[in-house]
C-alpha cells in the first residue's frame, strides 16, 4: 500500500490510523516533546509495512549520539530494508546505514542529497541539521536549511519547526538579528518547539543580554515540560544567572531540572558536566555533585563513540578523581583513533587534546593545559556542538594562562573576548555603549 503524507510525498506501507501516528511522532520530534520513540513503535504496531516510520525509529536512536543506539537502529535499518520503499526512503536508509557504520559526514552528504530533491521532508532536514551540529558544520547549519525555505510555506504543517532550524543555522553563523527574529516567530506559531526556544537563546547568549536571557527562558514553559531538551534549556538559563553571578540560583538549576532528575543520557550529561567545569573554574564550592555525576558517566566510560561527549565525561572523571574510569575512557579514545570511522577524526583533531587537557588542569599542570589547549582552540569545531558548548575551551585555556604566570597571554585572550562581545552587541547596545 502507498499514500501521501501531509505535504504530498509518497510514503509505503501503512493505512490510516498508522499514518496518524507517524505524523503525531514526527510532530513530537520537531518539538522534542513527549515520546516520539513510542509513538512510532505504535505506528509500527499498527502497520509493519509502514517505512517511515522504521526510518523515524533508527533516527530517533541514532541521533542520541550513543554507542548502544546503533544496534536497535541497525534493527530498524534491517525491517525497512526488507520492505518495499521508494527513493525517498531510500535515501533515508542509505544515511542511516552509514551513520551506523560511523560515516557521521557521509550521512549528513545523503541527507543533503535527499533536501535538494525532497525539500519538503522535515524529517530529512532536521536529522541532517543534527548531524551538521554533531560534526560542527556551522555553514551547513544554516545552508541546509537556507536552501529547502523557498519550497515552504506557513500552510504547511512544520512550518515552525523550519523557521526554528533556520534560526538556529543562522545563530550559528553570527546572524543575530535574523535568527533571533525567525526564532521568536517559530516560537510563536508553537510555544513547544524547543529547538526554536533554544536558537534564541543561543542568540541571547552570544549578544550576553543576561536579563533578557532570563527573561526569555522563564516567559515560555512550553519546553520545560516533558521535553528531552529541557534539561539543555535549563542550561541556558543557568548560565545567564552565571554570568550575572548568582551562584545559589546556578546550584538550584543544577540540583533541580538539570541534574536533580538523575540524568542517564549523553546529552544531558554533556550539561551537566559542563556547567559544573564553569563553576570550578569561577572558584565556586560544589560539594560532592562531581562525585555523583562521575557515577552516571560510568556506564558510557568505555564506548568511545563520540569524541564531544568523551569530552565531558573525562571532565567529570577528573574533578571526581575517578582515574579508573578516567583510564577507561582514555584506552577508548586511542581505540577509536585506531578505527575506521569519522570519530577517529574527531578524537586525534580535538578530542584527545581537550581531554588531555583536562586531565593537565585537574593537576595544576597549567601550562601543560595552556599547551595542549592553544593549538586545538580554533579548530575545535570539527568535533562538534555549538558555540556556546565549545567556549568551555577558551574558558579553562584564560584560567590555565592565569594560574600558569602566563599572564600577557591571559591578558590578551580576554581582551580577544572583550572585542568579540562588542562585535555581537546589537547595533543600537553597542552604539550607546561607544
Amino acid at each position: 500500500m502507498t499514500t501521501k503524507d501531509t505535504v504530498g510525498y509518497t510514503l509505503s506501507g501503512g493505512n490510516a490510523h498508522a499514518l496518524d501516528l507517524l505524523e503525531q511522532a514526527l510532530h513530537q520530534f520537531r518539538c522534542f516533546a513527549d515520546n516520539p520513540l513510542a509513538t512510532a513503535e505504535a505506528a509500527l504496531a499498527e502497520a509493519p509495512d509502514l517505512v517511515m516510520a522504521q526510518v523515524l525509529r533508527a533516527w530517533l536512536y541514532l541521533l542520541s549520539s550513543e554507542a548502544a543506539a546503533v544496534a536497535p537502529a541497525r534493527e530498524a535499518l534491517a525491517a525497512a530494508r526488507e520492505l518495499p520503499h521508494n527513493e525517498r526512503e531510500a535515501w533515508h536508509l542509505r544515511a542511516i546505514a552509514q551513520l551506523c557504520d560511523g560515516q557521521w559526514r557521509a550521512a549528513a552528504l545523503t541527507l543533503e542529497d535527499l533536501s535538494v530533491h525532497y525539500p519538503l521532508d522535515a524529517l530529512a532536514l532536521q536529522a541532517g541539521q543534527q548531524l551538521d551540529f554533531f560534526v560542527g558544520d556551522s555553514r551547513m547549519l544554516r545552508d541546509r536549511i537556507a536552501r529547502a525555505l523557498p519550497a515552504w510555506s506557513a500552510t504547511l504543517p512544520g512550518w515552525h519547526a523550519v523557521l526554528g532550524m533556520q534560526a538556529f543555522g543562522l545563530e550559528e553563523t553570527g546572524d543575530y538579528a535574523r535568527a533571533e527574529r525567525l526564532g521568536r516567530q517559530a516560537v510563536d506559531l508553537q510555544p513547544r518547539d524547543a529547538w526554536a526556544q533554544h536558537a534564541v537563546a543561543h542568540v541571547l547568549e552570544m549578544q550576553g543580554r543576561r536579563d533578557e536571557g532570563i527573561e526569555w527562558m522563564r516567559g515560555n514553559e512550553g519546553w520545560q515540560t516533558d521535553n528531552f531538551l529541557a534539561v539543555h534549556n535549563w542550561w541556558h538559563l543557568a548560565l545567564h544567572h552565571l554570568a550575572q553571578g548568582d551562584l545559589p540560583e546556578v546550584l538550584a538549576l543544577y540540583d533541580g531540572p538539570i541534574h536533580g532528575h538523575r540524568p542517564e543520557i549523553h546529552v544531558e550529561l554533556v550539561d551537566a558536566s559542563a556547567l559544573l567545569w564553569r563553576l570550578d573554574l569561577q572558584g565556586a564550592d560544589v560539594g560532592a555533585r562531581w562525585e555523583r555525576l562521575a557515577e552516571r558517566w560510568a556506564p558510557f566510560a568505555g564506548d568511545g563513540h563520540y569524541a564531544f561527549s568523551d569530552w565531558h565525561a573525562a571532565m567529570a572523571f577528573v574533578a571526581a578523581g575517578r582515574d579508573d574510569l578516567l583510564q577507561t575512557l582514555l584506552q577508548a579514545q586511542r581505540n577509536a583513533m585506531a578505527n575506521e570511522g569519522d570519530n577517529a577524526a574527531f578524537t586525534r583533531e580535538v578530542g584527545s587534546a581537550v581531554t588531555q587537557a583536562c586531565i593537565a588542569f585537574g593537576q595544576q599542570d597549567w601550562a601543560r593545559a595552556v599547551a595542549l589547549l592553544r593549538p586545538v582552540r580554533s579548530q575545535s569545531h570539527r568535533f562538534g556542538g555549538s558555540h556556546a558548548q565549545r567556549d568551555l575551551i577558551d574558558l579553562t585555556l584564560i584560567a590555565a594562562a592565569q594560574r600558569s604566570g602566563h599572564k600577557a597571554l591571559a591578558r590578551a585572550l580576554e581582551q580577544e573576548r572583550l572585542a568579540l562581545a562588542r562585535q555581537r552587541m546589537p547595533a543600537r547596545r553597542e552604539a550607546l555603549t561607544a
